[in-house]
Order: structure tokens, then sequence, then C-alpha cells
């Protein structure tokens, strides 16, 4: 399966397909992704906990240590707090990005749904993120999961990238244009 995808490969995608195939053995698929889904908010929150996974400086008994306690303070268990045990005694912590990545792909795989990639300037609200998926929904004809990034540097618009294909309606896109035309004309 992970040949299939060229999503999933490397390190981070065997220890993603090992995780997937044993979440869909116990069939709590939507439960180790919720738990996974959490970890991840958890990093994007915190450079503390970014620091940690990172850093080679730490060894694996004070990342284990300092992962138990995040693990418990969140509510996190099971597979899914037990894979991240795994990933921090073989020293692959650095790479739990990646592996919730290639985790939530194989999952939209197995479910028939597509990921797409959005960059926004600002938050959507849940009225566009609706209108959002029903519009991939109609290209694609499969529900269409979300991973959407703020990056104010687009400064307005949206960058879509669902599979091969990639939709920049972004405004710093347009000014570029804009300004490439200019300077061939002048």
């Amino acid at each position: 399966m992970a040949a299939e995808d060229p999503s999933v490969s490397g390190v981070s995608g065997r220890y993603a397909t090992a995780l997937f195939e044993l979440a869909r053995d116990e069939k709590s698929v939507d439960a180790v992704k919720a738990d996974l889904d959490k970890f991840n908010a958890l990093l994007d929150e915190s450079a503390d906990l970014k620091r940690l996974v990172r850093s080679p400086v730490f060894g694996a008994d004070v990342q284990l240590k300092a992962l138990n306690a995040v693990l418990d303070k969140s509510g996190i268990a099971g597979v899914a707090a037990n894979v991240l045990r795994v990933l921090t005694t073989n020293r692959r912590l650095f790479a739990v990005a990646d592996v919730i990545r290639a985790f939530n792909a194989l999952v939209a795989k197995y479910k028939g749904e597509a990921t797409a990639d959005v960059v926004v300037a600002e938050p959507l609200s849940d009225k566009n993120l609706d209108a959002l998926k029903a519009s991939l929904k109609t290209v694609t004809g499969k529900d269409v999961a979300l991973n959407v990034k703020v990056d104010p540097a687009i400064i307005g618009g949206l960058v879509v990238k669902l599979g091969s294909r990639m939709i920049d309606s972004s405004l710093r896109t347009k000014l570029n244009s804009i300004k490439h035309a200019m300077k061939e004309a002048g």
C-alpha cells in the first residue's frame, strides 16, 4: 500500500503504514486519527514541544518522560500514544509530523477521500470551509479532507493543491504576474 502512494514513503511511511494497519485491525482508525490530530495541534501551538520533538540534544529518556507528561495531560492514549512512545524510544520522534501526515493520507485513501492542501491569508469561516469542500467534491467526486494553513504572505485569495493539481488564486501571484508583464512591456 505504501508503495502506491508517493506521499507515504521513507521512515515516516513505514511507521505510518504499520500504525494504519494496526489501527485498521483493531477497528480504531478514527480514534487514532483524532489522537494524532490532537498531538499535531499541540505541536503547532507549542514552541517548547516542537523543540523537544526536533532537537537532537534531548536524549530518548528525557523525550519519553516529557512526552508521557504531554500525553497524560492531553488525554492521548491507546495505539496513538504507543506509536508516539515507539517513535521516541527509536529516536525517530523528529519525524512525527511526517508520520501523522502519511497516516492521514492512508486514512483518506482507505475512506475514499481526497486530501487537499489549502493555504489562505487568514483563517476561513466554517461556511467558507464547507463551500470549499463542496466545490472540491464536485471536481473530484469524492469527499475532500482539507489541510488548511494560514500564510499572510499570500496577501489574499488561496492556493489549493489537490493531488497533482494546483490552483493558485493568491493576490501575491497575481501581483507578481502584473509585475513581470510590466517589466516585459517596459
